[in-house]
């Protein structure tokens, strides 16, 4: 027997950390994130899919979010993206619910319904099953909608159930960064 890790192996201290780690990385940016709202006056809103509250939990982690931040909408299935957010039922059909069409009409919807200056959602395929030749496990659209319009992201995650969604849950954050720095 070896005294040694077996290699491959993970330790519950590998996992702690690499958790501690992502926690950082969505803190930090969450921050970020309500800086520059506070300092451009802006207001934000989620709505997100496969994140499952993910990024609203790093955006209320930081005191003083209520300063920017309205609200958020999970909106896992798709009645919910059609009942809450006004996506179009038609648009649902034509291109899944998992598709920069459907993340674009998201962020719109959290845009309107919350009243808000920029809105952010989030819509993807995080694993382990689910995923296609089409649309494979990982895939994720991420849209940022303001009065300018709205910008949709493509990403195509490699990892499981958690870090897919905590990676979509950073490129929501990054793509508020973008959108808050080009308004700020």
């Amino acid at each position: 027997m070896s005294d040694g890790p077996t290699s491959g192996a993970v330790g519950a201290a590998d996992v702690s950390s690499v958790a501690a780690d992502s926690d950082a990385v969505l803190t930090a940016l969450a921050r970020q994130v309500q800086d520059r709202s506070l300092a451009a006056g802006a207001t934000v809103s989620l709505a997100e899919s496969c994140t499952g509250g993910l990024v609203a939990a790093a955006l209320t982690a930081i005191p003083g979010s209520s300063g920017y931040f309205l609200g958020g909408v999970v909106s896992y299935a798709n009645e919910a993206k059609r009942d809450v957010l006004g996506v179009d039922e038609a648009l649902l059909a034509a291109h899944g619910a998992v598709s920069a069409q459907v993340a674009r009409a998201m962020a719109d919807g959290a845009r309107e319904r919350f009243g808000t200056s920029v809105a952010a959602s989030v819509t993807g395929i995080a694993g382990p099953d689910g995923g296609s030749a089409e649309k494979p496990v990982g895939l994720t659209y991420v849209a940022v909608s303001d009065a300018a319009g709205a910008d949709v992201r493509r990403f195509v995650w490699p990892g499981d159930r958690a870090a897919n969604r905590r990676d979509s849950a950073v490129a929501v954050l990054e793509a508020l960064l973008a959108r808050l720095g080009a308004t700020s």
